[in-house]
């Protein structure tokens, strides 16, 4: 059974950074395409940032330059560093990947969200 697990987010003050972290757990043979979607209060959920396997990076507009992610294949960790946090920020922060397991194919899995707020 894979899990992926949210933490880091909280309160911060407009301007402030936050780290995100993701945690991929289970019987867990490689990580694929991870991502970090958002989804704010009356929204849709959105793409924040994706990091595909290989090196390359995608971001949405509104957080180029502020937000990075990251990932840490060794401990099966995705990262969201955001810095010059902004009110209109405030979302629940789903991690979303396609992992394979042992003896299968990659699937696609996400977490149950962190919500973080930023506030003026």
């Amino acid at each position: 059974q894979v899990q992926l697990v949210e933490s880091g987010g909280g309160l911060v003050q407009a301007g402030g950074s936050l780290r995100l972290s993701c945690a991929v757990s289970g019987s867990i043979s490689s990580l694929s395409t991870m991502a970090w979607y958002r989804q704010a209060p009356g929204q849709q959920r959105e793409l924040v940032a994706e990091d595909i396997r290989g090196g390359s990076t995608n971001y949405a507009d509104s957080v180029k330059g502020r937000f990075t992610i990251s990932r840490d294949d060794a401990k099966n960790t995705v990262y969201l560093q955001m810095n010059r946090l902004k009110p209109e920020d405030t979302a629940v922060y789903y991690c979303q990947g396609y992992v394979s397991v042992y003896g299968g194919y990659a699937m696609d899995y996400w977490g149950k969200g962190t919500l973080v707020t930023v506030f003026s």
